[in-house]
């Protein structure tokens, strides 16, 4: 990128404000969204989906932060507000919490995500940015959003969607988008039953990651032409990108995840989804890379003692092998292996725990047998259960996804919820 380029670019991200869209139920993660909108549900051992969209932003430069919220809002509002409150409004840098609510004499809740940006434009608009960069909040990954803004500007287009190669079996979850070879859109699909795959890649489609920038003035017509429309459900994917790609300049903006330093992105919209993503971080070369000083993820640091491994017998050693364990954590006397440990969890002696994620609070008895599972928040396991051995028992009390992965939350376990964690 050249001198005069990069200073374009920089003061263009000085000059934007992210829209993270942050109200979503994510009902395909079954009951790990029943206490928690999707990205604040936890992730990574400490960390909240929502942190790496925020962490994107703060290591790409761009420091005015909007985050819309709608679903069970309570528990990711008082984590942005524990975690990302040392912005300094006197620098113009800010992230602020916009809740659905009543602003309008026809208000309601918010019909679609293009409608959550349109109820909230006069906010917007008080804050002056030259470009609006409309993000997902529930996505894992990592990328710099300073790549997209110099190409946007570089093809001198109207919009600009991020995008993402995925396997075509999983395309159908998603937007899927046809691009000619300069990049430009010239087909788009919306959640497809048969996508189209990608020119020369039978398995894999170009997939719409739910990011798109807009300069300002762009935005305002587009919403306010879909908001007078009766047959739309405004949203970005279904009704704004078919509406203008035709006669418009949108452009894709690829994230490379195979040779970018600065490219990593899951959708953890699954049960097996969300539990793959996570083991993935154990790994010795792992694919995204917690430990990169030059990409550090933010979160809320809980005042929490480091983990601790307690007792050395032949037949009662606390250990833990190709293992993530998390501050607060008591392993006593158990076998990890394998297997990503939450905040706060304690194993009781006699255990083993394999190829699982347990997210914080949870607590293990003695003599349990736990694989291939997701330990939901505040579980307490009874003495002796055991979870991933025999799928059909487990059945019978928790959720069993396609791929045999075990889903226990505590109203499975006859146990009592506490909500707004």
């Amino acid at each position: 990128m050249k001198r005069r380029e990069r200073r374009s670019v920089d003061r263009v991200i000085r000059d934007t404000l992210a829209v993270v869209m942050a109200g979503g139920r994510g009902t395909r993660l079954n009951r790990l969204t029943a206490r928690h909108s999707k990205p604040a549900v936890p992730f990574g051992g400490k960390y909240r989906i929502i942190d790496f969209t925020l962490s994107n932003c703060i290591n790409s430069g761009i420091h005015k932060i909007a985050i819309l919220t709608q679903y069970r809002a309570h528990s990711l509002i008082r984590h942005v507000e524990r975690a990302w409150s040392f912005f300094r409004d006197e620098f113009g840098e800010f992230v602020e919490l916009l809740p659905a609510q009543e602003r309008f004499e026809s208000s309601s809740w918010y019909l679609g995500t293009a409608d959550s940006v349109y109820q909230n434009l006069d906010i917007i608009q008080d804050h002056r940015p030259s470009y609006v960069l409309v993000l997902a909040g529930d996505h894992v990954y990592k990328m710099d959003y300073g790549v997209m803004i110099a190409a946007h500007l570089r093809k001198e287009a109207d919009v600009t969607v991020g995008c993402v190669s995925v396997p075509i079996k999983e395309a159908g979850h998603f937007g899927v988008i046809e691009a000619d070879e300069d990049g430009r859109i010239v087909g788009f699909q919306e959640k497809p039953k048969k996508p189209k795959p990608k020119p020369g890649h039978k398995d894999l489609a170009l997939g719409s990651m739910g990011i798109y920038l807009f300069s300002i003035d762009y935005l305002i017509g587009v919403l306010e032409r879909d908001a007078q429309s009766p047959t739309s459900s405004h949203d970005f994917g279904k009704d704004i990108l078919p509406s203008i790609y035709q006669e418009h300049r949108v452009y894709t903006c690829q994230l490379d995840v195979e040779s970018s330093d600065y490219g990593y992105w899951r959708d953890v919209g699954t049960v097996h989804a969300y539990w793959q993503a996570n083991l993935e971080l154990i790994g010795v070369t792992p694919p995204l890379n917690l430990y990169d000083p030059d990409w550090p993820i933010r979160t809320y640091q809980a005042q929490l003692p480091p983990a601790k491994f307690v007792f050395d017998d032949d037949d009662r050693r606390g250990m833990a092998v190709d293992s993530m364990i998390s501050a607060g954590c008591i392993v006593s006397g158990s076998k990890i292996s394998h297997s990503l440990l939450s905040n706060n969890v304690r194993v009781h002696s006699y255990s083993t725990i394999k190829d699982s994620v347990l997210l914080p609070n949870v607590v293990v008895g003695r003599n349990c047998r736990i694989a291939n599972a997701v330990i939901d928040s505040d579980c307490r396991l009874p003495e002796h259960t055991v979870i991933g051995e025999d799928l059909e028992a487990d059945r019978e009390r928790f959720h069993v996804t396609p791929e045999g992965i075990v889903l226990v939350c505590p109203e499975m376990l006859g146990q009592k919820v506490r909500y707004g964690l």
